[in-house]
């Protein structure tokens, strides 16, 4: 050990002493400690693709113990996107809680896409401070409980939360808009860390709204002022970039991308496509099949497709029959490695300067 290391252990060992009496506070980051950095678990998106651009490695997803932030416009698919992830928290045993402010519960695709309506609990609130309130008596009662289980909150949304103020006041009344974001600020550094301690996912969906007069740099903003932005682990921006029609021109899903706009656990602004179906939820498998498309894994002749199997073996099959080839779990875990080897970046400097695009950000100009 080096003089600079013993150094570092007398001085972790001296802060750790003068805080006795609360948590660790001094850590090393070798792996000997375990820190409030570390993630120890992740929950499923319900999209794969989407997984690995938040998490860049293999069966990741949103944090457990991290804030998540889904943004997007109105019918951008964020409560669904939301409950998509409870329903992948119920698939790890875990406990779903749905804390409601927008009254547009649909349990009829809540069971399609494989929520359990008898485990998960369900709040309607109205106001932030009954919101976090809430969340602080939930972190504070299910740990004393079960000190291990994953817990998902889902906050569905932010944008519709009012104040006690607001609520008591006349219509006529402004001003309440900043009172709500002084509210929120304050109670984000209190569970911010309060969530953290116990390993809790918190996700927030939340509304853009498009700020007057920008000439450049991103015209998008949320509700609720700047503390969750800064609060939250994640954010991811939801899109619809297309209808899915059926035969008979019903419209029957959408065509979504998801980017990562903020990526606390892996590089952002990376981004993924999937498509989700009112009846059945995320197409997760046809989303695999695009992926492997895109990177060439795949031949496509036509409408058929040529690949080769965990064997070795040439096989040769149509999109409608992809699904199927997938329920081979050696099949599955061949493409899925595949997938990884392609979509998650390596952090390798093996360029130079002239190797590299930098374009300058307009919004400094």
């Amino acid at each position: 050990m080096s003089v600079n290391d013993v150094l570092a252990k007398t001085l972790a060992d001296s802060l750790n002493k003068k805080f006795k009496d609360t948590n660790k506070v001094a850590y090393f980051l070798d792996g000997s400690d375990a820190t409030p950095t570390d993630i120890k678990e992740f929950i499923s998106t319900g999209s794969s693709t989407l997984d690995l651009a938040i998490s860049n490695k293999p069966n990741g997803g949103i944090a457990v113990g991290r804030i998540t932030e889904i943004n997007g416009l109105e019918s951008s698919g964020k409560s669904l996107l939301g409950a998509h992830i409870l329903a992948e928290t119920q698939k790890k045993d875990g406990v779903a809680v749905y804390i409601d402010t927008e009254t547009s519960v649909s349990q009829e695709f809540m069971e399609v896409i494989g929520l359990d309506l008898n485990k998960m609990l369900y709040l309607h609130l109205e106001t932030v401070e009954e919101i976090f309130e809430a969340i602080e008596e939930i972190v504070t009662q299910v740990r004393e409980s079960d000190k291990d289980r994953c817990v998902t909150i889902l906050v569905d949304s932010l944008a519709a939360a009012s104040t006690k103020v607001e609520m008591d006041a006349d219509f006529d009344k402004d001003g309440y808009a900043t009172s709500k974001a002084i509210i929120i600020s304050k109670a984000m550094r209190k569970i911010t860390q309060m969530i953290g301690r116990h390993n809790i996912a918190l996700v927030f969906t939340n509304q853009l709204r498009q700020k007057l007069g920008v000439m450049f740099g991103d015209p998008w903003t949320t509700s609720g002022g700047k503390a969750l932005p800064f609060h939250a682990s994640t954010r991811i921006r939801l899109k619809n970039t297309g209808q899915i029609k059926d035969k008979k021109n019903n419209n029957i899903g959408m065509k979504m991308r998801a980017q990562v706009i903020k990526n606390r656990l892996g590089p952002p602004m990376r981004h993924a496509d999937f498509e989700l179906y009112f009846e059945t939820g995320i197409d997760d498998d046809g989303s695999w099949l695009k992926v492997m498309k895109d990177h060439k894994l795949v031949k496509q002749g036509g409408a058929w497709y040529t690949m080769d199997d965990h064997e070795g073996n040439e096989i040769k099959f149509q999109s409608k029959d992809w699904s199927e080839h997938l329920q081979d779990k050696e099949f599955k875990a061949h493409c899925y490695q595949l997938i990884c080897d392609k979509v998650i970046l390596k952090y390798e400097k093996n360029f130079g300067i002239d190797d590299v695009i930098i374009e300058e950000d307009a919004s400094e100009e």
